[in-house]
């Protein structure tokens, strides 16, 4: 297949705002690949490379000659095997060998090549082809199950490997994903109740649970190996020996796992997200980084253990395995609400039988006793309360009846936050004045505009600014991250390429006619960046107007 063939469906799939059309003109695309191709073509189409990074960025772009090619002669293929021979040059003289390589890259390609090369190569390709869509445009190639396409997702954790397989071997290469230990597999994700109440009145039985501002891990044990994985799936193993050694600790001999890792302070509560990252995030001197921020293993959720895959299992049984096999101190606390309308004098039913038994399905607090046992909703809002008062974030609520599914689909969690936060995208930032001058500061934040009513779907639409909540530790450091980002400047502002996610914290939302959303933050302040989070997981204009609505 041609370059410009993809091309022209990335801009196709960017002037639709419909799900349904952006998912089928995807799948005309996808039945035009061939094997070979399928990878780096789905890659391509979500904005990203296969070989993830190959060391280009803006300043390898911005010097490339503009001379374009007059006819589309690039295949899928060639600029495939081109971006990985970029990208494994190595060495003194490298730089200037990539160069070389990319501008005669770029003087075969057209203008409309060029322009969507560049925004792959620096991360602005915004068509919308998110995994969500890209998975309904390969249901829609292939004729196969929604359902089957989204287990193997789960399974494989890698969604070009999922597309490549449905569309080379159908239903029997789907059927041939398993559950492998040592392989990562796509997260569960929450997604946000606006309350406690609401949370409650869509799980049905429920574990209520802190919401721990750590590093989501997954971790596989085979014997004496281990493996830890972040929520993107990147290898942190050897940076977290602390995981390491409470997994070897277990009593099993294979197991997979769900849970945070997340320094606390000596006193048992949450240091700041930042400080959990960077030590998440060092890879020099590993013992020196844990002798000054040691971190705690926190397990919820056990996947397999000894041969027996747990995924379909309800929650309340998998939560039963893991607090059998892992002490009291390394599970996530938690309290048990029975179903609206039940008897909350009895204990909740495990939904494995559907009856009630004293010793329920698990979900223990450290110290091994139940909490909340007959309690219900009055014991899920005084452990809200504790949480609070611990200093974690919130709580997540859980469905004990629901299996373990990737993504936020599976509709059996949800996270509640009693204070207002969102994850927003920063478009820009303003120059400092007074003390913070020759710092970035004033932060232009933006939310995703998933169906495009605002502008195209995929992009991003601004709520607003702030400059509030920042330490002169943050503002040196978002001064240099995102200068490095920075695509275009005025005297006041530096707009960037949209790739940090920061959260924060409001009071309320109010209407807006100077925005474009129509709506705008009341009081908004940083609580805080979240370099784990791509910004396809960023909240979206219509989570900003439903709070508004509320």
């Amino acid at each position: 297949m041609l370059l410009a063939e993809v091309a022209a469906a990335g801009r196709d799939v960017a002037a639709v705002s419909s799900r349904k059309a952006k998912a089928e003109r995807l799948a005309v695309v996808l039945r035009q690949l061939s094997g070979d191709e399928v990878v780096p073509g789905v890659a391509w189409l979500c904005g990203e490379l296969r070989q993830r990074q190959i060391g280009v960025g803006w300043a390898s772009l911005r010097d490339l000659p503009p001379s374009a090619a007059g006819e589309p002669a690039l295949t899928v293929r060639e600029v495939d095997a081109r971006f990985a021979e970029i990208g494994g040059l190595a060495g003194p003289g490298s730089q200037a060998a990539r160069r070389s390589a990319l501008a005669e890259l770029f003087a075969r390609a057209t203008s409309e090549e060029q322009a969507f090369l560049r925004a792959l190569l620096v991360g602005e390709v915004r068509q919308g082809a998110l995994a969500g869509v890209m998975i309904d445009a390969v249901a829609a190639a292939t004729g196969l199950p929604l359902a089957a396409l989204r287990r193997a997702l789960l399974l494989r954790g890698d969604l070009r490997a999922v597309a490549e397989a449905a569309l080379r071997d159908g239903a029997s290469g789907l059927a041939a994903f398993r559950l492998e230990v040592g392989r990562p597999l796509a997260p569960m994700l929450a997604q946000p109740a606006e309350d406690l109440a609401e949370a409650l009145a869509r799980s049905g039985a429920a574990a209520v649970e802190e919401k721990l501002d750590g590093a989501r891990v997954q971790v596989h044990r085979s014997g004496s190996d281990v493996l830890v994985v972040t929520r993107s799936l990147d290898d942190i193993t050897a940076r977290v020996p602390e995981v390491v050694e409470a997994a070897l600790a277990l009593p099993v001999h294979t197991a997979v796992l769900d849970g945070e890792a997340i320094a606390l302070r000596p006193d048992g509560r949450p240091e700041p997200f930042q400080v959990t990252a960077s030590r998440v995030g060092s890879r020099a001197d590993v013992a020196t980084a844990r002798e000054k921020i040691p971190l705690a293993a926190v397990l919820f959720d056990a996947l397999h253990l000894d041969g027996e895959d747990l995924l379909d299992r309800p929650a309340g049984d998998r939560f039963a395995a893991l607090s059998a096999v892992a002490p009291a101190e390394s599970v996530v606390r938690r309290v048990l609400v029975p179903e609206s309308g039940a008897d909350e004098g009895r204990a909740p039913a495990d939904p494995a039988d559907g009856e009630p038994d004293g010793a329920g399905p698990a979900g223990l607090e450290p110290g091994g006793g139940r909490s909340g046992g007959g309690a219900g909703s009055e014991a899920a809002a005084a452990f809200v309360a504790a949480t609070l008062a611990r200093g974690h974030e919130g709580v997540v609520v859980k469905s004990l009846a629901r299996p373990y599914a990737a993504g936020r689909r599976g509709g059996g969690w949800w996270k509640v936050k009693p204070r207002h936060t969102l994850d927003l995208v920063v478009l820009a930032a303003e120059w400092g004045h007074g003390r913070r001058r020759g710092w970035l500061s004033n932060l232009h934040l933006g939310a995703r505009d998933a169906s495009g009513q605002v502008g195209e779907a995929g992009g991003f639409v601004m709520l607003g600014k702030t400059f509030k909540g920042m330490t002169d530790a943050m503002l040196k450091w978002q001064t240099e991250y995102l200068l490095e980002r920075a695509v275009s400047r005025d005297a006041y502002t530096v707009y960037v390429r949209p790739e940090l996610v920061v959260e924060i914290a409001f009071d309320g939302v109010q209407a807006s006619t100077r925005y474009p959303g129509g709506v705008t933050l009341r009081f908004a302040r940083v609580k805080g960046y979240r370099t784990d989070k791509p910004v396809a997981e960023a909240d979206t204009l219509e989570a900003v107007q439903a709070i508004h609505g509320s």
